[in-house]
């Protein structure tokens, strides 16, 4: 494969990784808006367990001190595209200026473990039904 195509992959795998954090963060300001709306779908049992289970997941990585499998999967792929640093294209430089922030971990697994409880109390306060 060419280093120009494991490039097109990194970028993909960040586009995947900035929709993920979209769905998380959207997810729970969408559920928010839809309890004092009252929208049939931000009750949907799928999409609720699925957004539960994905903030669940970035919880448990940053209080295991884990990196991301998308983010190890990206970086090996700019490796593999002979990029090093912020050798990256227009989407993956902007999307990982968007993603990734320079701090200690403990601030993170906190933001993350707030965000986490919001979303587990509007779990039990608003929960999941079939429409």
């Amino acid at each position: 494969m060419s280093a120009q195509a494991y490039a097109w992959l990194a970028d993909a795998t960040v586009t995947l990784h900035a929709s993920f954090v979209l769905f998380v963060m959207g997810g729970e300001i969408g559920i928010l808006i839809g309890w004092l709306r009252n929208w049939r779908w931000a009750r949907n049992p799928l999409f609720r367990i699925s957004h539960l289970a994905a903030i669940l997941f970035v919880i448990l990585e940053a209080w295991l001190g884990v990196n991301c499998p998308l983010t190890i999967l990206e970086n090996r792929l700019r490796e593999m595209a002979g990029q090093a640093g912020y050798e990256l294209s227009f989407i993956g430089y902007w999307l990982n200026r968007i993603l990734f922030y320079s701090a200690p971990e403990w601030i993170f697994a906190s933001i993350y473990s707030g965000f986490g409880l919001l979303v587990v109390v509007t779990f039990i306060a608003y929960p999941p039904r079939r429409n």
